[in-house]
């Protein structure tokens, strides 16, 4: 695995086995987000692609790996959150013979931006929004291509299978490469940053973000995937990970945890900072547990972005529940 720094004509890559290079999309900071190329045979294709201002750095990644811009078959984006497939309307200006490929529920998102741009400003402001996405490109609808469950895509010699993997959000889908025993989940099996690593590996967290997670979808969804046996995982935050069953039985056994303490504090005054207190204190205890050599104040530091996230999205789900 070769790591290089970073800048936009010398893009931070992660080289893998299989044809698999994690480009280090630069969003919030270094280390946090990864697209991942894959090429096989002179063909490529990227899986997941960041935000606008991620863009240079991506066609500086296919320049490094001699790849020409015309080599790539798909972009395949798992879900349309922002930090995932905001620079793909962008992106594909440079990529000639590229077609998006889109889960049904997010296609039209992508196709016609304005009601996610105006969604993601009212969550975070339109001067963030600007500062964190820039101005959205739609992507043309004759190069976007809406998977079904299970559908097959091919580039190069390589065969990839596209699965509906919802529970972090209702327009998710995974990218699995049966040949080399890999995934790409998106944020289904959540987060795995490298700082965290240690001698026993990787720690893990469930990503439980608004809008649409649902514990019981999310669970279901990793076992999906760990039912083919991956040896790799491939995540966004932050690229490849392995020792797949001991990881998914950690994120099922958080999940769990976390809807305990929502139910716990949900209806509170203080229901919020309560459940963030209490999954950080979570993290902490396995982040010891595991080895880490940070401090409690590098390891909040490390997770306090997902600390907010989540927090948000586990009080949605429970007003959801009541509702429903």
């Amino acid at each position: 695995m070769i790591h290089s720094s970073g800048s936009a004509l010398n893009p931070r890559l992660l080289r893998h086995p299989y044809g698999i290079t994690a480009v280090d999309t630069e969003y919030l900071h270094p280390g946090h987000a990864a697209s991942h190329i894959i090429e096989d045979a002179g063909r490529a294709a990227f899986v997941d692609v960041g935000t606008n201002y991620s863009v240079p750095y991506l066609l500086a990644a296919l320049d490094a790996l001699g790849l020409a811009r015309e080599a790539v078959d798909y972009v395949f984006l798992t879900h349309v959150h922002l930090d995932h497939a905001g620079g793909a309307g962008l992106l594909l200006k440079e990529l000639p013979n590229a077609r998006a490929v889109l889960h049904p529920r997010g296609a039209p998102h992508m196709i016609e931006p304005e009601k996610l741009i105006a969604a993601s400003k009212t969550v975070y402001g339109a001067e963030r929004f600007a500062r964190l996405y820039g101005d959205l490109v739609p992507i043309p609808a004759e190069r976007a291509q809406v998977a079904k469950d299970g559908e097959r895509f091919r580039f190069g010699r390589r065969d990839l299978e596209l699965i509906h993997t919802p529970g972090h959000a209702l327009h998710h889908y995974a990218v699995v490469d049966r040949q080399h025993a890999s995934i790409f989940p998106g944020d289904t099996f959540g987060v795995s940053y490298r700082e965290l690593d240690s001698p026993r590996g990787a720690l893990i967290t469930p990503t439980t973000s608004p809008s649409q997670f649902d514990p019981e979808q999310l669970i279901a969804s990793i076992d999906r995937m760990a039912a083919y046996s991956p040896q790799s995982m491939y995540l966004m935050h932050y690229s490849r990970v392995t020792d797949v069953p001991r990881l998914a039985a950690s994120l099922k056994t958080q999940i769990h945890e976390l809807v305990r303490i929502t139910q716990r504090y949900a209806g509170t005054p203080d229901a919020y900072a309560r459940i963030r207190a209490d999954m950080l204190s979570l993290w902490l205890g396995m982040a010891h547990e595991h080895g880490s050599t940070c401090s409690d104040a590098e390891l909040a530091e490390v997770l306090r972005g997902d600390l907010d996230l989540n927090t948000q999205g586990l009080l949605i789900w429970f007003d959801r529940q009541k509702k429903s």
